[in-house]
């Protein structure tokens, strides 16, 4: 008995582990699901002119490797059920050996008492004893067997309600299992038709090598006056603060926004990123580099308004060519630009808190938002993936 609760302690250990990592599966399985969604949102405006875009392929790809994630993520359940399955195969297998121990002792226990029913038998069983200690003994036995029965009756009620329960389990257990293969199974046809087309997009995309070099030349121009502007804005702010001796300063700010990496709002919500920091490689012509990105490129529905991720203060608005306005917002040595704002809702100056709206982002050409956002430590640039949460 002893023997087996220590199984069954471990085994119910063992079992609320797993529910933990099937909860936190399901929970990165949820966020999947919704980046699909609102990739399949952003994708499904003004469709037409979406045939040969760059930004398309963009979030298309990034659709299929968030399916890819979400393929392997049913595979770890499915191996995480045939795992559960296996092991409450096996308790299955030790509460029914048990069952029969605990029946063939029981059934012992029942022909012991038959045979002690009559009081004269007892009397007789008890005196024909070679000496008191086994009379005693005798006795002792006679006196519990009734209990022994109760008990052992209990201890068969209890292991067949254990039974009941884990077949129960097996049962939803085996169901989730076919249930998870078959999801499984229309994700891998949902991806091998959307690989196709975004194969067929890719090709198209290639008989504009021209047009798109010559649109990769514009934006380096662009990018490289954005950033030497910013670069700029920064190095004479810092300036400004050292020649102060860092009175204008707030390091109870730049303390708690360092406290925050990694928990930060993000500026848009619903917002995919279809270009991150730092050197990246056009998406179609593999040999051709896209110019440094200093922050990060997010795609999010028409409308959509980019709104202050920390406390701070309003530090220069500025207009730049392909960024429409841009919006500085300092906080304490860190700073954060919000570019491509089609309208602005603050002004140099203004205090902002984190949620607040800095401005309406503008659309590109696929007729989605889309919002340039950088993050700065002084005159150092940084990751902004690495500070949103």
């Amino acid at each position: 008995m002893r023997h087996l609760a220590v199984i069954l302690t471990v085994m119910l250990a063992t079992l609320s582990v797993s529910a933990q990592d099937i909860s936190r599966q399901k929970e990165r399985k949820k966020q999947i699901e919704e980046e699909i969604n609102l990739i399949d949102k952003q994708l499904a405006t003004n469709r037409d002119k979406r045939q040969e875009s760059l930004n398309t392929l963009i979030l298309t790809r990034r659709k299929l490797n968030a399916r890819k994630e979400l393929i392997s993520q049913l595979d770890d359940d499915i191996r995480g059920y045939d795992m559960s399955i296996e092991s409450t195969d096996r308790l299955i297998h030790r509460l029914n050996a048990r069952l029969d121990t605990l029946m063939e002792y029981h059934a012992g226990l029942i022909r012991g008492a038959y045979k002690t029913r009559d009081t004269q038998v007892w009397l007789i069983y008890i005196l024909s004893s070679k000496d008191i200690s086994q009379g005693l003994r005798r006795w002792s036995y006679l006196k519990n067997i009734s209990a022994s029965v109760r008990e052992q009756a209990l201890q068969i009620e209890d292991t067949r309600a254990q039974l009941q329960t884990e077949n129960l389990r097996l049962s939803e257990l085996k169901a989730r299992s076919v249930s998870t293969r078959q999801e499984r199974e229309k994700e891998r046809e949902i991806l091998s038709e959307e690989e196709r087309k975004m194969n067929n997009m890719v090709i198209q995309l290639s008989k504009e090598e021209k047009t798109m070099k010559k649109q990769l030349e514009q934006m380096q121009k662009e990018v490289e006056r954005l950033n030497k502007e910013i670069e700029r804005i920064l190095a004479e702010t810092v300036r400004q603060q050292q020649s102060d001796k860092g009175q204008s300063v707030d390091y109870a700010l730049s303390a708690k926004f360092g406290e925050n990496k990694g928990k930060l709002p993000w500026p848009v919500k619903g917002g995919i990123v279809i270009q991150k920091f730092g050197q990246t490689y056009h998406p179609v012509f593999k040999q051709l580099k896209m110019p440094y990105n200093n922050g990060i490129n997010i795609s999010a529905a028409a409308g959509s308004n980019a709104s202050a991720v920390f406390d701070g203060v309003v530090k220069q608005i500025l207009v730049m060519p392909g960024y429409d306005q841009c919006v500085l917002v300092q906080h304490g040595e860190y700073f954060t630009f919000y570019c491509k704002l089609r309208q602005v809702f603050v002004k140099r100056g203004d205090t902002v808190s984190t949620g607040d709206r800095i401005g309406q982002i503008s659309l590109n050409d696929d007729g989605n938002a889309e919002l340039h956002f950088q993050l700065w430590k002084g005159t150092e640039k940084q990751n902004p993936e690495n500070w949103l949460r």
